[in-house]
């Protein structure tokens, strides 16, 4: 895809994502969306893809610093809660309460008791936030051990992207056996039917990004322009893949 293509296109999505949000904001909805993926898979630069051209004042980002002491000491999903949409809003988070299943044991920030309760209390979590009316869609994104580690090397090069770097960073690669065992158990085991996860290989950036709002605009529910492309939405399968609860993940 050449930058006429892509731009032209993004254009378009784009445009679709303000009709989305104007109809989250007219009806008074609420929508969370979570991105979630190994370090450099290019989740931030993802979420502004989606927000660049949204209207400020319906939408939110989330990016959650480590937990206060006070924090620490208080039921897990206690700090996002805090974060859920509000009436009419879309909020984005950029890592979320995820981080307990993945990051957190591979690291050693949580116990495997900590971790083993997370596992079994998501589901009501997402059940009873779904409920009550939150429409939340669960992305993934994945990205290849070779991958990551040039865009690693690209980071520390580059000024404008060392604030990006972080000491998780030097352990990514070391560890990666255990994040993708963690990984895939994540991902097969709190893919719920009223909140499954979507897997999008991220190697090809552009095309992940295309691919990452395409399948938030197929998943949440809107008016479409009636003289779209009839291809503008179709997702490449290539790319994306809804996990079934009882799939099996080759690679995450």
């Amino acid at each position: 895809m050449n930058d006429k293509e892509y731009e032209a296109t993004l254009r378009e999505l784009q445009i679709e994502l303000g009709r989305l949000q104007q109809s989250v904001r007219d009806s008074g909805r609420r929508v969370a969306i979570v991105f979630e993926g190994r370090d450099a898979a290019g989740k931030g630069g993802g979420i502004r893809r989606f927000t660049e051209n949204l209207s400020p004042r319906e939408h939110r980002v989330v990016a959650l610093a480590k937990p206060t002491e006070t924090e620490l000491g208080q039921w897990y999903f206690q700090r996002y809660i805090a974060q859920l949409p509000n009436a009419g809003e879309i909020v984005f988070f950029d890592r979320s309460w995820y981080n307990r299943a993945v990051v957190e044991p591979v690291m050693g920030f949580c116990t495997p008791t900590q971790h083993k309760q997370f596992m079994n209390t998501v589901g009501s979590f997402e059940s009873l936030i779904t409920q009550d009316g939150i429409e939340l869609v669960k992305l993934w994104f994945a990205i290849t051990k070779e991958e990551q580690k040039q865009r690693f090397h690209d980071r520390q090069t580059d000024p404008l992207r060392q604030w990006k770097t972080s000491p998780i960073d030097k352990q990514a690669q070391s560890k990666w056996a255990d994040f993708t065992r963690y990984a895939t158990k994540m991902v097969t085991s709190t893919s719920f039917e009223y909140a499954p996860w979507t897997v999008i290989r991220t190697d090809k950036k552009r095309i992940a990004r295309l691919e990452s709002i395409r399948t938030v605009l197929n998943a949440v529910p809107y008016r479409k322009r009636p003289n779209r492309r009839s291809s503008l939405l179709a997702l490449n399968k290539e790319v994306v893949t809804t996990i079934a609860s009882d799939a099996k993940v080759s690679a995450v």
